[in-house]
């Protein structure tokens, strides 16, 4: 359960950054630009993805890499971001069904396998995650009817509770033959921005803490740790954002220290703890200073 003091931080945020998008609808849009390569290279990452993020800056823009990548890699990384920008145009006019979960993994997977883009598992198909065997393939159809169900009909837990738990169903399942966990974090995104919300990054640097929250939900049916992630990371898309449309000068989170004269490492676990409105870009804790 996402407690009280979560909740009322969260609330105070959103109120602040509805307050302020107003009339700045062309910077978020860049802000979001902005940060579809840091997306894709962390999703990609997780999946075990070897492109930096510098590498996947360059593949979204046409440039050359100055290695050698994988065919694989490169259609990975234009694909996932052809989704991310697919999705922020329905919003408004889509809800979270079994038709766009099939149409994004087609999108997602299209160049990579053809023959299972588009499409669940089907008789024959089984996958692992570590030592998780996913479910029968002839079970995934009703599992995923059934978990979209109960998040459509929950009208009383708190969202980031119903975000949580649905991703961690759609994970236990494991619907399709490749991009389960890419699809999965689209889909966060889908639910929270159709609230009015930011989209977050679930970063591959944390993928240990990510992992085991679906140990823990398999075993124990918890869901406190992927909570915690993902409002963690809404506080953060959300912090940014603040700083950005309030105009502030965005510096990095040592230079602030330097500045302020308060020890780094406080600094750093306040950010991580988000009980300062810090941010990361590419990786690096930054703030906003009036």
């Amino acid at each position: 359960m996402v407690n009280n003091d979560i909740k009322q931080r969260i609330n105070n945020l959103k109120k602040q950054y509805d307050s302020l998008k107003i009339g700045k609808g062309s910077l978020l849009d860049i802000l979001s630009e902005a940060e579809i390569p840091e997306s894709v290279y962390n999703s990609n990452a997780i999946e075990n993805s070897t492109l930096t993020i510098e590498e996947t800056e360059k593949i979204l823009l046409e440039l050359e890499v100055m290695r050698k990548v994988s065919v694989r890699e490169v259609f990975e990384a234009k694909n996932l971001a052809r989704v991310f920008e697919y999705i922020k145009d329905k919003i408004l006019s889509k809800d979270l069904d079994k038709e766009l979960i099939l149409f994004l993994h087609k999108m997602l997977i299209s160049g990579i396998n053809d023959d299972y883009a588009g499409r669940f598992r089907k008789s024959g198909e089984y996958v692992r995650v570590g030592t998780h065997i996913a479910p029968a393939p002839e079970r995934v159809l009703l599992m995923i009817k059934s978990a979209l169900l109960d998040y459509s009909s929950d009208h009383t837990s708190y969202f980031i509770e119903k975000i949580a738990k649905f991703h961690l169903k759609f994970e236990h399942i494991h619907p399709f033959c490749d991009g389960n966990g890419r699809i999965g974090r689209v889909l966060i995104n889908y639910s929270l921005m159709q609230l009015g919300f930011p989209p977050v990054i679930i970063r591959d640097k944390e993928k240990h803490l990510y992992y085991k929250t679906f140990k823990e939900f398999k075993d124990y049916k918890k869901t406190a740790g992927m909570e915690s992630i993902l409002y963690l990371a809404l506080l953060e898309s959300l912090n940014k954002r603040i700083a950005y449309l309030q105009g502030n000068k965005i510096i990095a989170l040592s230079e602030y220290a330097k500045n302020t004269d308060q020890p780094l490492n406080i600094l750093l676990n306040k950010a991580k703890r988000q009980t300062t409105a810090a941010f990361r870009e590419k990786g690096i804790w930054k703030i906003g200073q009036k």
